[in-house]
């Protein structure tokens, strides 16, 4: 039976999350559940106690939160490996910091700065399974000892994806060799799609 809290998906030729059109598709048809359409709270709320860090948001999409961050003059960039995705990003960005969001491998991207911060929304649970691993080895080479992930993660695992739910004791296997959690709270404005399963979750760089 379906979930009528969730939209029905059209049909789409690609069925391979690995790849951009993939993406592509689902951003040119407008079929992005996953998409808030706006910044949420909770990660207002960080970044207000992280002031002037720098970020790097992988998996950006429309990129509102690298709009957000622009705004209060974080340096901030933002990288989706979908041509759409970074497309709908720049109509978000305005010309005047269309160059903050950029198609990107996450795996292979070289970063212009030092992040003090990775925001994770929707980047996690929108990877194919077999990249889990890759995913935190990638975010510590990435982030020096001290430096935090932190964001929104959708947990408990799914029949299928994405997004990709993940079991609790799963992702702290995947992070605690690398990081330290230090914040766990509950979310409660999340969208349908992610309702009553995200955690924002602040994981330190081990030293």
């Amino acid at each position: 039976m379906s979930d009528p809290t969730q939209p029905s998906a059209p049909e789409f030729e690609s069925r391979d999350p690995n790849s951009p059109e993939f993406w592509d598709e689902r951003f040119e048809r407008g079929f992005m559940p996953w998409d808030q359409a706006g910044v949420p709270s909770a990660f207002e709320s960080f970044a207000a106690r992280h002031a002037g860090a720098a970020v790097l948001i992988p998996g950006c999409g429309s990129a509102y939160e690298a709009v957000w961050l622009a705004g209060h003059g974080y340096p901030v960039r933002a990288i989706d490996f979908s041509p759409a995705a970074v497309a709908a990003a720049h109509e978000q960005l305005g010309a005047q910091h269309a160059d903050l969001v950029e198609q990107a491998d996450f795996f292979t991207y070289e970063l212009p700065f030092t992040p003090a911060w990775i925001y994770e929304r929707a980047f996690l649970c929108a990877l194919p399974l077999a990249r889990r691993a890759d995913y935190a080895r990638r975010m510590a080479d990435l982030l020096p000892g001290g430096a935090l992930l932190a964001g929104f993660f959708f947990i408990g695992a799914t029949p299928k994806g994405p997004p990709f739910g993940i079991e609790r004791a799963e992702l702290d296997g995947l992070l605690k060799p690398y990081f330290e959690l230090i914040e766990d709270e509950p979310v409660h404005d999340s969208i349908a799609v992610f309702a009553g399963r995200e955690r924002w979750l602040t994981w330190r760089r081990r030293v």
